[in-house]
């Protein structure tokens, strides 16, 4: 009998934890279920023109069945924003012909809309009363990959970059090489003097986001003067999600080098190309111990940073 009722016991046992261990792994999986519902499909930060923000959470949802015959039907999205003036919004999907389009009313009852969030491709807009563009030329911009906490937008030609903070931004550079009346219009991200303190590489050293218009092809030898690439064709490289059409050079004059690589973007309209243009001296122009060589590698490894930033919209 003892042996009998210890048996029992050692079935219960095992029954309160099998059930146990079932309900447990069944609301897991319905939390889990429930918190991926719930979960963002992208979150997005914008930069936009006056220094305006907005952070955007898109939610996906069921498609809702055409309102009448021959209409398409309506989107079930949603966005939450986080606007730079201190708004927070939940706007939901509405149809739209050209990008997303999300709104706080019924786009088909008139005036019922008191604001509209546009998203196309990398770029967003906020549109208040059908009239007011209170949030315009917003571009998405790049996570910091961890030592580039500036942000450098053009909403008017459609892209962000990042860059170190010891930088200095001339917003107003065109590369001026080859020659009168081709200039090239850009943005120019030159090193600090500290950078170069010490060493053989000259402080005048700089990264670029350049651009030239309606290009028919947008390849990397556009950007570089006659005879530069000394025969040799621009090569493609695939890095991460962007392909580019890649050239370099290297010019020489009186000790000094000057090393010129173009990362143009086929198929940017206008066509964007980044340049690396690196300024040093040959170091054994150079009395004994007074400069070391600079560090090609960490520098060229921080210019790879920031161009893996651009963003185009």
């Amino acid at each position: 009998m003892r042996f009998l009722h210890e048996k029992a016991i050692l079935v219960c046992v095992v029954l309160v934890t099998a059930v146990g261990g079932w309900y447990l792994w069944n609301m897991q999986s319905y939390r889990g279920a429930q918190s991926d519902e719930n979960r963002p499909i992208a979150e997005v930060s914008y930069q936009c023109d006056g220094g305006k923000t907005i952070q955007a959470a898109y939610y996906a949802g069921e498609t809702k069945p055409a309102a009448a015959p021959g209409q398409p039907p309506t989107p079930g999205g949603s966005v939450a924003l986080r606007l730079s003036d201190g708004r927070t919004l939940d706007l939901y999907q509405t149809i739209s012909a050209d990008g997303a389009r999300y709104s706080d009313g019924n786009p088909s009852v008139q005036g019922s809309e008191s604001i509209v969030f546009w998203s196309k491709g990398n770029g967003a807009m906020v549109l208040e009363h059908n009239t007011d563009l209170t949030y315009s030329g917003c571009v998405k911009i790049a996570p910091n990959p961890g030592d580039l906490p500036l942000i450098y937008t053009n909403g008017a030609d459609g892209f962000s970059i990042r860059y170190p903070a010891d930088y200095t931004l001339d917003s107003a550079y065109s590369y001026q090489a080859l020659g009168p009346g081709k200039d090239i219009a850009g943005v120019k991200f030159t090193i600090p003097e500290s950078f170069a303190k010490g060493t053989n590489l000259s402080d005048d050293t700089y990264l670029s986001v350049e651009e030239i218009p309606q290009a028919k092809q947008c390849t990397a030898d556009l950007f570089m003067y006659a005879g530069a690439l000394r025969g040799h064709a621009p090569v493609t490289l695939a890095d991460g999600d962007t392909t580019y059409s890649v050239a370099s050079s290297t010019d020489a004059a009186v000790g000094n080098r000057y090393e010129e690589t173009l990362y143009a973007i086929p198929g940017s309209n206008p066509c964007i190309a980044v340049r690396y243009f690196i300024h040093y001296g040959v170091l054994e122009n150079y009395p004994p111990g007074m400069v070391t060589a600079f560090d090609h590698a960490a520098l060229t490894k921080q210019f790879d940073e920031m161009r893996r930033t651009l963003v185009l919209n």
